[in-house]
């Protein structure tokens, strides 16, 4: 583990307009840095870089972090591998804390698989493009399949000696451990000797997001019943097959630049669409779509396009992934390509241009296509019919983000035309679905009780209510959580500005010290842990930097974080005064009201709660002709009135609803 006093050492030396400037070319705009943001295609310039809140947002694709995550989302690195990055573009010597023996032994095992890994690597290549037989037989091969040789050493590929040892003695004599050379499959033992595994094939190296070599595919070039055509390097601690897909460290940036990732079945598909220009493509190497694989995906883009090839068993492979792929919020599209043809043959058959267009122009939606197969399956089988209803509800009811509940109801308006049934009815069904997962899903984890048994969470209820509303499910759990996070936004950009000048006290004093426990009045989980994890330090007597918090070692974290410090409105109110010299008053120059403004409205939201409440306690009184109790909620309830006008005065035009 990377020490925290080395962690500091790289948060010290930080620049956010140097490392960013450094892939995106940045213009000074008053106090901040435009460009074009490295996450999107635009033409006119969102991505706004602030060295002052030390962070950078895209008002066209919503992106926002701080300086680590930048280096994570823009190499797709994890949070170890973007400080390592740091550190040695700062020349910082990284010290490292101590692990348990084991975590070590596992670190140290990782570390030499992926050494032997690239040794491997380095010497297929050379095989390939150095010794005789590589050339006759290797580069000859790819050769006829149409790669250059600029495309070939992008993906590192190589040729593995026909000879029973001949990698293995070499790997030995360099004194890397045979066990390990076994471990990452390039090294078997046959006969009692250490033999090499993938003689006589073409290699193609498989990397992770930040190119290391996890593992390698190897494909046999003559004819054999009895071996396999591929042997891929078995399972081990650095490679997990159903985590990878081919081609992801080559991908990533256009998936990224196009918003939509092309996913077929081979290596020599994704080389060969790489050389045409379509560089947005990666291959599941021939398996089933997995969870881990479809969330790989879903870190560059929520739109996948799967291509097939046009056979029955191309399209079934297909469909087996579609319910995973819903359920992850990805819009899937199809398209299955002419009969004996495969991404690799059609793109050199008719070229870049025109694959892209017949991309295009042959998508199909997933799920209608899915419906539309069953439905030729299912004939005039009623039961069949029945089932395919169900299966159908069901799949749609994944599609259960709130953004997404307008494309969920044309699904339904589209089927049930297809299906020649009721569209109320398959609401119904879908609600039904989407009811009996809530209550699944609460019944795994309840986080109520009540005295008559197990009660539901009021974001289920929220939820189930909204899937036969339509009303947004964000916007019923969510409603004043803006107002919250204003909150927390003061407290961490302002916290130590001094409030009263009289007593010298701080935005955090004026805070902390209202007769309101502001963690106790907020909704949002997140906004509860920053106040929670920021008060901790102020009761010891100082404030905590907003960096610990923009930097914290918990990613998620971080970027909500630097989402909430992110204010659109203040730049736009200094781009006014720029440009029309008008002195406008927000954000940094009003502080003080916003602090006024936003503590009175989250005690005014307690105080409107207590009065419903109390209304409901008089009620209740008057019935039991409790006359004493309705005398004491009607006094209650002029004090809380009067507190409610006195609260809404300070707000000043803020109006609450």
């Amino acid at each position: 583990m990377i020490s925290q006093n080395s962690i500091q050492q790289i948060l010290s030396r930080i620049d956010i307009v140097e490392i960013v400037g450094s892939f995106v070319k940045l213009k000074k705009r008053g106090a901040n840095y435009l460009g074009l943001c490295p996450f999107h295609n635009e033409k006119s310039p969102s991505f706004t870089v602030s060295p002052g809140k030390e962070i950078y947002k895209c008002f066209g694709c919503g992106a926002s972090g701080n300086t680590i995550s930048f280096i994570m989302e823009h190499e797709k690195y994890s949070y170890v591998e973007a400080l390592r990055w740091l550190a040695q573009h700062y020349q910082i010597e990284l010290e490292e804390t101590e692990v348990s023996p084991e975590v070590k032994q596992h670190q140290q095992l990782a570390d030499s698989l992926y050494i032997i890994n690239n040794y491997a690597r380095e010497y297929f290549t050379d095989a390939l493009f150095n010794k005789e037989e590589g050339q006759n037989v290797g580069l000859s091969y790819f050769e006829e399949r149409g790669f250059t040789a600029e495309t070939i050493k992008k993906f590192q590929l190589g040729y593995c000696l026909n000879a029973f040892d001949a990698f293995a003695k070499s790997a030995l004599d360099k004194g890397y451990n045979l066990e390990y050379l076994q471990k990452t499959g390039l090294v078997a033992i046959r006969n009692d000797q250490p033999a090499d595994n993938y003689r006589g094939r073409v290699i193609f190296p498989i990397h992770n997001q930040s190119g290391k070599i996890l593992g390698f595919g190897a494909r046999i070039l003559v004819k054999s019943d009895r071996a396999p055509k591929y042997i891929n390097s078995p399972e081990n601690e650095i490679y997990v097959k159903s985590r990878v897909l081919y081609g992801t460290y080559f991908a990533r940036h256009a998936i990224d630049k196009l918003n939509e990732c092309l996913l077929v079945e081979g290596y020599t598909d994704v080389i060969s669409l790489h050389q045409a220009g379509v560089e947005n493509v990666v291959a599941s190497s021939g398996t089933s779509l997995t969870q881990d694989q479809l969330r790989l995906i879903k870190k560059y883009t929520n739109n996948l396009t799967i291509l097939y090839d046009g056979d029955s068993a191309g399209v079934k492979a297909a469909l087996r992934g579609l319910d995973m792929a819903i359920e992850e919020g990805l819009n899937v599209k199809l398209v299955l390509l002419p009969d004996k043809e495969d991404p690799d043959s059609y793109v050199q058959k008719i070229g870049a241009a025109a694959f892209r267009e017949f991309i295009q122009e042959h998508k199909q939606d997933f799920v209608l296509f899915k419906l539309q197969l069953s439905m030729q399956e299912a004939g005039n089988d009623s039961s069949k019919k029945s089932q395919l209803v169900n299966e159908i509800a069901e799949t749609i009811s994944k599609i259960d983000k709130a953004e997404d509940f307008t494309r969920q109801q044309d699904y339904i308006r589209q089927c049930s035309q297809l299906l020649h049934i009721d569209e109320q009815g398959l609401i119904q069904l879908v609600n039904k679905f989407i009811r009996d997962r809530l209550v699944k899903r609460e019944q795994a984890n309840i986080r109520q009780q009540a005295p008559g048994g197990e009660q539901l969470s009021e974001e289920a209820v929220a939820a189930m209510e909204a899937a036969g509303t339509g009303i947004s499910v964000d916007s019923l759990i969510s409603r004043h959580e803006k107002q919250e996070k204003e909150l927390v936004k003061i407290l961490l950009r302002f916290g130590d500005k001094i409030f009263n000048e009289e007593d010298n006290s701080t935005v955090a004093d004026y805070i902390f010290h209202l007769p309101y426990d502001f963690e106790a009045l907020a909704e949002s989980e997140l906004v509860k842990r920053i106040l929670r994890e920021y008060k901790a330090i102020y009761d010891t007597g100082s404030l905590q930097d907003k960096r610990w918090f923009l930097y914290h070692e918990d990613q998620q974290f971080s970027r909500e974080i630097a989402e909430i410090l992110s204010d659109r409105e203040a730049e736009l109110s200094i781009n006014w005064k720029e440009r029309f010299e008008i002195d406008t008053v927000y954000g940094d120059q009003a502080y003080l009201k916003d602090t006024i403004s936003t503590t009175n409205y989250l005690i005014l939201r307690k105080v409107k709660k207590m009065l419903h409440e109390n209304q409901e306690e008089v009620a209740r009184a008057y019935k039991q002709n409790d006359y004493e109790e309705c005398l004491r909620c009607i006094a209650l309830q002029q004090h809380l009135n009067q507190l409610e006008r006195e609260l809404t005065n300070g707000m000043g035009t803020v109006v609450f609803k």
